[in-house]
């Protein structure tokens, strides 16, 4: 590509790793066509993200700006990982403090486009009178974005979602049949200022209204091909350009010799399983189970009498510790059927392996990827954020089965545990779900498929770049 054509963009996440990680392959993409990234961040998040290739790194640069403090955060928080979901307010009020920081880059570095997150509705109206072309990226299923984000008349017309339990319905503009639809107990595991906005001075629904309302394009990591109807609607209530940006599927696993020595003892048990017979079970970087759920968990996988691999991961700012949480005399009891990881084990390698045969997950939309990238089947147990929504479009189109909780409080049992893992991965009646899923491979997993996607997005930032100012 000439250097006169190339585009310069900087790439602006919100503060939690399902957001940055996407929005750095995305970076990747955009570099390996010869443009200018800038991907701004802050320096405890920059030092997550995998290792630049080498031959993109005269092109992708990383710019450090610090956290502002706010009182309310512990030391070197910078990232929902590294906080409970209660202090999540906190985190969107530094956040927002880094507006002026981020308007000082944008002036002196003058960009073309900036591709930016939710959770800066800020940014928008400063890169328009910047003379920036701004792009909103949904790292989530369109049906997400389009059940969370009302068209613009009902927000003109003040026809808010105020309470946990109007999220708990399908929405009014959605025109076609769908269970799309929270769950009472997802939304009350988040903080009420999602819907308030009172401690961190905006909601999320003023967020992601005018993150995407004063965007010139919406792009979102999925496919038209799997989710035709909710592509359509986006484009429908947000009248401009919706373009999906393919799966932005992790080919590669990062971190080197680490990874290989890890996955060294973890590939050993997996080879000692049959085919498609080993339960993979993890729940992110963020859920947060007691120890009654762990117990539930824990003693239905011990009933499926299937063997299973589960990443129990500590979370940075608990001092419980995971193992400890678990059922007494648990691991003797399953010993030689299944293993207990504590900390952070390379998924991707793990699904990927001929003896896996499910994915209990919570739903995250970067693991759901990874899992049907592989073709397996899902146990879905989402915990937060857009994971139920997540959960019932992956149901609704028979890729897996949802572990049955009482809607009001999430509780379960172990049985309801036992019954879905073992209906999706051995039964005959979860054939059909196994079918299905393994086809999936052909449209996640598909690395020309998913090219061809992100090629469209990048030509259309090319095509529409700002005028000279």
């Amino acid at each position: 590509m000439e250097d006169s054509k190339a585009l310069h963009v900087v790439v602006f996440p919100w503060l939690a790793m399902g957001h940055i990680i996407p929005f750095f392959h995305l970076s990747e993409h955009l570099a390996q066509k010869g443009h200018k990234v800038s991907f701004v961040s802050t320096p405890r998040n920059l030092q997550r993200l995998p290792k630049i290739p080498q031959n993109l790194s005269y092109l992708l640069t990383v710019v450090s700006l610090p956290l502002p403090h706010v009182e309310a955060l512990p030391p070197h928080a910078e990232s929902s990982t590294d906080i409970p979901p209660k202090q999540a307010p906190f985190l969107k009020k530094a956040f927002d403090l880094l507006e002026l920081p981020l308007k000082n880059f944008l002036e002196n570095t003058a960009p073309d486009w900036i591709i930016y997150d939710y959770a800066s509705h800020w940014l928008p109206p400063l890169a328009a009178k910047l003379g920036i072309s701004r792009a909103y990226f949904g790292p989530f299923t369109a049906a997400s974005l389009a059940f969370v984000v009302p068209p613009a008349s009902e927000m003109d017309g003040g026809d808010l979602r105020l309470k946990p339990e109007d999220f708990t319905v399908v929405p009014k503009w959605v025109p076609f049949e769908s269970n799309v639809k929270y769950h009472l107990h997802e939304l009350l595991a988040v903080a009420d200022d999602s819907l308030s906005g009172i401690e961190s001075g905006t909601s999320d629904t003023v967020r992601f209204a005018v993150s995407i309302g004063e965007s010139d394009v919406v792009g979102i990591r999925s496919c038209v091909e799997f989710e035709p109807e909710w592509f359509n609607l986006l484009e429908v209530i947000h009248r401009k350009p919706v373009l999906p940006v393919g799966f932005l599927p992790q080919l590669v696993e990062e971190g080197g010799d680490e990874i290989d020595e890890r996955w060294v003892g973890i590939k050993e048990w997996l080879d000692k399983q049959r085919l498609e017979s080993v339960v993979y079970v993890a729940l992110g970087s963020e859920a947060t189970l007691s120890r009654e759920q762990l117990t539930e968990l824990a003693l239905g996988l011990e009933q499926s009498e299937l063997p299973f691999f589960w990443v129990l991961r500590k979370l940075p700012w608990s001092n419980q510790d995971a193992l400890e949480m678990l059922p007494d005399g648990f691991e003797e009891r399953v010993e030689g059927r299944g293993m207990v990881y504590v900390g952070w084990a390379p998924q991707v390698k793990i699904l990927s392996h001929k003896s896996v045969g499910g994915f209990l997950t919570h739903c995250g939309w970067n693991s759901v990827i990874e899992g049907l990238g592989s073709g397996r089947v899902l146990i879905l147990f989402p915990v937060l954020n857009d994971q139920g929504l997540n959960a019932r479009l992956l149901h609704g189109k028979k890729l897996g089965v949802e572990i049955a909780r009482n809607e009001l409080d999430g509780s379960f049992t172990h049985d309801s545990v036992a019954k879905s893992v073992k209906l999706a991965v051995v039964e005959e009646e979860g054939e059909s779900l196994r079918a299905t899923a393994k086809e999936m491979k052909c449209l996640f997993g598909d690395t020309n498929r998913n090219d061809r996607h992100i090629d469209a997005f990048i030509r259309h930032l090319e095509e529409n770049r700002r005028s000279p100012r």
